[in-house]
């Protein structure tokens, strides 16, 4: 476990006491309940969490807060029932996990996006929560769940309702906006903390909410001083980030990827950006093979307690990250969650054509345009009326009774309620249907969707995707930490609040997160309708890398599980060039061949002790 981050929760009773004994024989630090049993188990960092107590009652901020322990004090005072700490801790800034104890009874909840996620798992007859699904797993003996792993070969992420199921048996996920409430006696239930605001609020005035969120989300990195680091891609996102930062107390270094390609002029607004940014100092890479997609780094950290789709671009987050730790950075700003919260997913179009007919159906005729849209299939989903289990039970149907390997055209899904994954061409039988079952059961239980309108639902999931991605990327131990501010509670508060079709017009680039940033951000820089595009990168890579590739699934872990066919997988990987679907299946079935390795030997795989 070195070098893992992570804490448990246990409950304040004696039923817990038989997971305190076993997790003190790897934790590093510890925090009591008011009775003096212990609360918080684990390994953290100076600085990580901050606690304060109130008479029995105990209140922690576990992760990016600027809160102070005084500060946390005075909000804890006001507290009389395990109830009211959500309405104690409302407007703290930051990405974190909050974890209380009053009066015997203890609570714990991760983030909105899922960048903080919470675990369960019942030992000894009680309980225990934890940050890290892989500490359960020790914890209570589990070995992994290959059904869910075979979940992790879809060409997206695992949808909701399936992304919190864990790939370790007996350990489940508590959905985000859900918290853990954990009884004295062992018990424990799931509470909401958090559900998505309405989108209903008009653009125009949106602007001062965004912009107050996104300047304290900012703060809350800078806050410590010291040097911090930010990606200035060129894009809106990482732009507005790098100047929000320049305001801080901190030192600011800019960290740019120069591309291969020409036609993409990411490189030219980064530099436009950078002249603006004279306190910041500015690092730009020249090309490198070592930087491509596919590069096969082993970065030597600890394991992360999932498989993630970042491996992609290991190497060049491992270089990144050199770079900005040879600068002194303790932190490194990205840009992830900009697209979701501030572009309106297509599927919007669905609510939209009901609510305002002719203003929607202009935007369709655009769309149809420019992306050579078939009017029929276009028309046939905008008349459809499936439920969101309903839909979750066609494209089950559909997963098992289509085994093209060729993409889904865009015509096809634009407007249900996500995008329907698929398996990989590679992927056997077995694996097909046992993903195809899953989600049956899931349509079975009849969910309902994570937002009523469809848009606001689409982006929900892909900011929820985002959040995960970003958790498993900073358990792979690569220093700095990444912060995705645009992901905080208070951002996604501010942003998902207005309206879904008000987030795109046809003249402007993200036009809400351009209103909130005049005045900080440079007008100059606030008008690009461009966007880069690295298939250059991706394909220069996989030519360089294929053979690599191969060989690494040569001995492939997911072939040994059965759920992978090694030929298969072969024949695509070294065709004479692989096709669009080909690298979109592979990044998915990278990341598990990748993780699936690493964790074989450990005691969790195995079921061995801690």
């Amino acid at each position: 476990m070195t070098g893992e981050v992570w804490f448990a929760v246990l409950p304040d009773g004696e039923a817990g006491l038989a997971g305190a004994r076993l997790l003190r024989t790897t934790a590093t630090a510890a925090v009591e309940h008011g009775s003096g049993r212990p609360w918080l188990l684990g390994a953290w960092p100076d600085g990580h969490m901050t606690v304060a107590a109130a008479g029995t009652a105990r209140l922690a901020v576990i992760g990016r807060c600027p809160v102070t322990a005084d500060g946390l004090a005075a909000r804890l005072a006001r507290v009389r029932d395990i109830t009211e700490v959500e309405q104690a801790v409302r407007g703290l800034a930051g990405s974190h996990h909050v974890a209380a104890t009053v009066g015997g009874r203890a609570w714990v909840r991760g983030s909105a996006s899922g960048t903080r996620l919470v675990f369960r798992t019942r030992v000894g007859g009680a309980e225990v929560a934890a940050d890290r699904s892989d500490i359960l797993a020790r914890l209570a003996r589990a070995g992994l769940d290959e059904e869910t792993l075979a979940l992790h070969l879809l060409s997206s992420p695992p949808p909701y309702p399936l992304d919190t199921r864990c790939v370790w048996r007996g350990v489940e996920g508590v959905r985000p906006g859900y918290g853990l409430l954990l009884e004295p006696d062992g018990r424990a239930r799931t509470r909401p903390w958090w559900s998505p605001p309405e989108p209903v609020r008009p653009r125009a005035d949106a602007a001062l909410v965004i912009r107050r969120a996104l300047t304290e989300a900012v703060g809350s990195c800078t806050a410590g001083g010291g040097t911090v680091s930010a990606d200035l891609s060129g894009g809106m996102d990482s732009t507005s980030l790098c100047f929000l930062a320049a305001r801080g107390p901190s030192r600011l270094v800019t960290l740019h990827w120069t591309g291969r390609d020409p036609a993409n002029d990411d490189t030219s607004w980064a530099l436009r950006a950078a002249v603006r940014l004279p306190g910041a100092e500015h690092v730009m890479p020249p090309p490198s093979p070592a930087h491509l997609p596919y590069g096969l780094t082993d970065a030597g950290g600890p394991t992360p307690d999932e498989p993630g789709t970042w491996v992609r671009y290991g190497g060049r987050l491992a270089a990144g990250a050199a770079l900005m730790a040879a600068e002194g950075s303790r932190l490194h700003l990205t840009g992830g969650g900009g697209d979701e919260l501030f572009t309106a997913p297509t599927a919007h179009l669905y609510d939209y054509v009901r609510s305002h007919p002719l203003a929607a159906f202009a935007r369709i005729r655009r769309i149809r345009a420019a992306h050579r849209i078939r009017t029929r299939p276009l028309l046939r989903r905008l008349a459809a009326r499936d439920s969101f289990a309903r839909w979750l039970a066609r494209w089950a149907d559909g997963l098992t009774a289509r085994r093209d390997p060729a993409p889904v055209p865009a015509d096809d899904y634009v407007l249900t309620w996500g995008d329907e994954a698929r398996m990989p061409p590679w992927a056997t039988p077995d694996a097909v249907h046992t993903v195809a079952r899953l989600l049956r059961a899931a349509a079975a239980d009849g969910p309902g969707p994570l937002a009523r309108e469809r848009g606001q639902h689409a982006a929900l999931s892909l900011l929820r995707a985002g959040g995960r991605c970003l958790r498993v990327v900073n358990q792979a131990g690569l220093r700095p930490e990444l912060a995705a501010p645009y992901l905080d509670d208070a951002v996604l508060d501010a942003a998902l609040a207005v309206r879904v079709a008000e987030r795109n017009v046809p003249d402007r680039y993200k036009p809400v997160l351009a209103d909130a940033l005049c005045g900080i951000v440079p007008p100059a820089l606030l008008c690009r309708t461009t966007k880069g595009e690295f298939s250059a990168e991706l394909h220069e890579g996989i030519r360089r890398g294929r053979a690599e590739l191969a060989g690494l699934f040569g001995d492939s872990a997911l072939v040994r599980a059965g759920l992978v066919d090694a030929p298969a997988l072969r024949t695509a990987l070294l065709g004479s060039r692989p096709r669009p679907d080909v690298l979109r299946h592979l990044d998915p079935t990278l990341g598990c061949e990748l993780w699936l390795r690493a964790c074989r030997s450990s005691p969790a795989a195995t079921g061995g002790p801690m």
